[in-house]
């Protein structure tokens, strides 16, 4: 139990070791005063451009699967545990114990984590972002989706119930985490990445 409790405690402190805020370091930025104000990949785009992005998702990435690679490295059989750091790594991006708790939306790192723990789920979850982004524009609801679809891809594969168990987890958890974005989508007030709205763009010209 001791070494469980490393293993997810070590994984929350590797998850608050924020990519906006490192990258943002060597640039003289808080990418928090920037934007939105999240410390996450999408604001970084918006605010910084596509190669500071790309830096703070690569680390977002990469602490997810470190994370994952530690319990699986000192708990090969226990599925569990693995998933126990991945949530870990998420809360820690969310709520960073380095930053004042104020951190990003934690989707960068749960698909980190899932490239080593449940490969076969990555496609569906990226194919459903991708429509969602294509069509819409709202990088927030498309991610809650894709969230959501952890769910069905669980059904679909029949997988075991700590699989279930983890896809409704991670759902709620990054429904939670972009509650400000349904707040501004009742509102009319979302941020819509137009450029990426590529599907959405051509429907409406097909239906004009």
């Amino acid at each position: 139990m001791i070494a469980m409790f490393a293993v997810v405690l070590s994984a929350y402190l590797l998850g608050s070791v924020s990519g906006s805020l490192l990258v943002g370091r060597f640039r003289g930025v808080d990418i928090r005063t920037q934007g939105s104000g999240n410390a996450g990949g999408t604001n970084a785009l918006r605010t910084q451009g596509w190669r500071f992005a790309l830096g703070v998702v690569l680390v977002d990435v990469g602490k997810g699967m470190l994370a994952v690679w530690l319990a699986q490295r000192l708990f090969p059989a226990d599925v569990a545990v693995a998933f126990g750091a991945l949530y870990a790594a998420v809360v820690g991006h969310i709520w960073p114990v380095f930053h004042e708790f104020r951190g990003g939306k934690g989707a960068a790192t749960l698909v980190g984590g899932l490239i080593l723990l449940w490969p076969q789920a990555l496609l569906p979850l990226l194919g459903v972002w991708l429509l969602c982004l294509t069509l819409t524009g709202y990088v927030g609801l498309s991610t809650i989706l894709a969230a959501i679809s952890l769910v069905l891809s669980a059904w679909w594969f029949a997988m075991p119930p700590v699989y279930w168990a983890f896809a409704a987890v991670g759902a709620v958890l990054l429904t939670y985490s972009h509650r400000s974005n349904l707040q501004r989508l009742r509102a009319g007030t979302e941020n819509q990445f137009e450029k990426a709205r590529v599907l959405g763009r051509l429907l409406t010209g097909r239906r004009g």
